[in-house]
């Protein structure tokens, strides 16, 4: 992966239009919930891969996978063929000019089982090169700050 640099967020919900990425609510690491488990309407994931000049124009993989409290990979949805834990996919990029290739995914009803710490892992032909991670709690248990900490707010039920 050394031809190519990866920005990546967490954002309520990402749009890639025209080769630009548009955001909302970008910039969070928390989530707040009632109950567990519980389910998130939405968690958007943006991806800003910059080729570098000079680089060959090949397809490049990327994947995503979520990785929860207990270190266990987490199911992101389902397809027709049954749970997905894994979601990726490939572009091709290169040549003598910088690219740059933006990624938007949204993750709707993401399942959240318990409260703690959790990973989304980014790799790059099958090779870890980012991680980004947030916390998720109920609400009661989430501490008073002078302004509030930022949060996604509320989930909804299972």
């Amino acid at each position: 992966m050394g031809d190519i640099e990866l920005d990546a967020f967490l954002a309520d919900s990402v749009a890639s239009v025209q080769g630009k990425l548009y955001a909302l609510g970008a910039g969070w690491n928390r989530i707040a919930v009632a109950l567990f488990p519980a389910r998130h309407d939405r968690v958007g994931i943006g991806l800003l891969f910059r080729v570098r000049a000079g680089s060959p124009a090949e397809p490049r993989r990327f994947e995503l996978r979520l990785i929860g409290p207990a270190g266990e990979e987490l199911t992101l949805g389902s397809g027709s063929e049954g749970p997905v834990n894994r979601i990726g996919g490939e572009f091709t990029a290169g040549g003598a000019e910088e690219q740059m290739v933006p990624i938007a995914l949204n993750l709707n009803g993401l399942a959240l089982p318990a409260p703690g710490a959790y990973r989304v892992v980014i790799s790059m032909q099958g090779e870890d090169v980012k991680t980004l991670a947030f916390s998720v709690q109920t609400l009661a248990a989430q501490p008073r700050h002078d302004p509030p900490p930022t949060t996604t707010g509320t989930a909804g039920y299972l």
